[in-house]
């Protein structure tokens, strides 16, 4: 079928639906994002506070301590996706380990510990990955081998609705890059823009 018979149709080409799949997943995090902004604006107001701590993902350079460090038992930072960076690799450098034989789902491939990242086929070659937070613990595995192997589509973010807002955080702390500062409510969850 030809490209205009297709355009009468409705068609659309890959390249087109890919931009789409783009776009649909930037406006879903933008929106969840939003909803967890104007939960944070009530929270901080009732905490007397309007400030939050949040991580620079330009800034990060993924030492693990997020895991680690957090007082509560499983981390308050989590991954997140900037998928309007995402490539929709099927080689992901953040969803595989280096090297592997065989692109499948074996626990041996696989670089997340907890199994956090899933995927989904697209259309050939691409699959779109999501991140499961209540199974991610921050360790950062998967944004390092994104931004060694792939376009940093990865990044980590203090998921707010577990934070405590202590004082002082403790990751913050021991951050070696000085990624973790307290920023206003109104500028919270810092976004990783295109590469």
């Amino acid at each position: 079928m030809t490209m205009d018979k297709k355009k009468e149709k409705g068609l659309s080409s890959p390249m087109e639906r890919r931009e789409f799949l783009r776009k649909c997943g930037t406006l879903i995090a933008g929106g969840s994002l939003a909803a967890i902004g104007g939960v944070l604006g009530s929270r901080a107001k009732a905490a007397g506070g309007d400030t939050m701590w949040q991580i620079d993902p330009e800034l990060c350079i993924r030492c693990g301590r997020c895991q680690t460090e957090c007082v509560l038992p499983v981390s308050a930072v989590k991954c997140f996706h900037a998928n309007q960076v995402c490539g929709y690799c099927d080689l992901c450098g953040g969803y595989y380990r280096a090297n592997v034989k065989e692109l499948n789902t074996a626990a041996e491939n696989m670089l997340c510990p907890t199994g956090a990242i899933t995927r989904k086929f697209v259309e050939e070659p691409y699959f779109e990955y999501t991140i499961n937070e209540d199974l991610c613990n921050g360790c950062g595995k998967c944004v390092n081998g994104c931004s060694s192997f792939g376009n940093g589509s990865l990044f980590l973010q203090i998921q707010q609705e577990l934070c405590l807002n202590c004082n002082e955080c403790s990751i913050s702390k021991v951050c070696v890059s000085n990624a973790i500062q307290r920023v206003p409510v109104s500028s919270a969850y810092k976004l990783k823009d295109k590469a």
